[in-house]
């Protein structure tokens, strides 16, 4: 077989999305070239790789085997690239890095400083929910990840490097606002804005219901945390929030912090790497700044 590694590039990113259109998004490729460089590979397969049923794109038989078969190569062209920039130093590496949405209000930071030490190398961050960012760790997309929740996957170490308290927060003229003790069982009373489903804040407060066996009444789903707090604002619903996400908004007065008895939610944010995954010297440096520096600068630069 006469394989590129474009092919098994394109092919991986369809099998991951399970979408054309979104892998061709994901490559920054049009849809057409994506499409003929699948078309390429079951032509040297000679077995169709996807099929069609409705709307959703499944792998067939043959398209599980090559995709298992394509993260391994790909794996493997991954690594072999870190042992290069190990042997080129520092200099001109690349670092990329997956991260979740709540994320966002830090890790950018975070990068500045880095870039600021090591000004030579390419730095690229993907901002998704946690399913989505685990898939590009898992598929050797990225070099690591930034998450709120662990995740159970013998194949990931995950790393504790500061802590992620969860929240509930209110618009200032709610009914609880201005109380200094609230019950549990008074939550049940509220309507919750959430994220989607794979989000892990959403995750979150679904447990924290569940445990202490109280009813979650939800509202509108939204897309983003930022979407969730312009529609607590809007007084459309309570929300669950990291409280690295809303620290601009309850200094305005914009939003208040309840006072729920059992709140905070105690969570630590991770660094998450592949198993046995043999880390650039750039990810090294890195994953050395966040597990032990993160909460020094981030504090340094409020």
């Amino acid at each position: 077989m006469h394989l590129t590694l474009r092919q098994l590039q394109c092919f991986s990113a369809v099998a991951r999305n399970r979408s054309f259109t979104r892998a061709a998004e994901e490559l920054h490729l049009t849809q057409p070239a994506v499409s003929m460089q699948v078309r390429q590979l079951e032509q040297q397969a000679g077995l169709p790789l996807t099929e069609q049923f409705g709307k959703q794109l499944h792998l067939t038989e043959a398209g599980e085997e090559v995709y298992r078969y394509a993260r391994s190569i790909l794996g493997e062209v991954e690594e072999m690239g870190s042992v290069l920039d190990r042997l080129k130093g520092i200099s001109g590496g690349r670092l990329r890095i997956a991260a979740i949405s709540s994320a966002n209000y830090f890790a950018p930071r975070l990068l500045g400083t880095f870039h600021e030490r090591f000004p030579d190398v390419g730095v690229s961050m993907n901002v998704t929910n946690q399913k989505a960012v685990l898939e590009l760790l898992l598929d050797n997309e990225v070099d690591m990840a930034i998450m709120g929740q662990p995740p159970r996957d013998s194949h990931v170490e995950a790393i504790p490097f500061m802590e992620n308290p969860l929240i509930i927060v209110a618009p200032p003229g709610h009914r609880l606002a201005k109380r200094k003790r609230i019950q549990l069982k008074e939550l049940e009373k509220e309507v919750f804005l959430v994220r989607e489903t794979g989000s892990g804040t959403r995750g979150a407060m679904e447990r924290f219901f569940r445990d202490n066996k109280l009813k979650l009444t939800t509202g509108m789903g939204m897309g983003s945390l930022s979407s969730i707090k312009q529609g607590v604002q809007a007084n459309l619903g309570l929300g669950l929030l990291p409280r690295d996400a809303v620290l601009v908004e309850l200094q305005l007065g914009h939003l208040v912090e309840l006072r729920v008895r059992g709140l905070p939610i105690r969570r630590h944010w991770y660094v998450v790497l592949h198993r046995g995954k043999r880390l650039s010297l750039a990810a090294e440096e890195f994953k050395s700044l966040l597990v032990g520096e993160a909460v020094e600068l981030l504090r340094g630069q409020a």
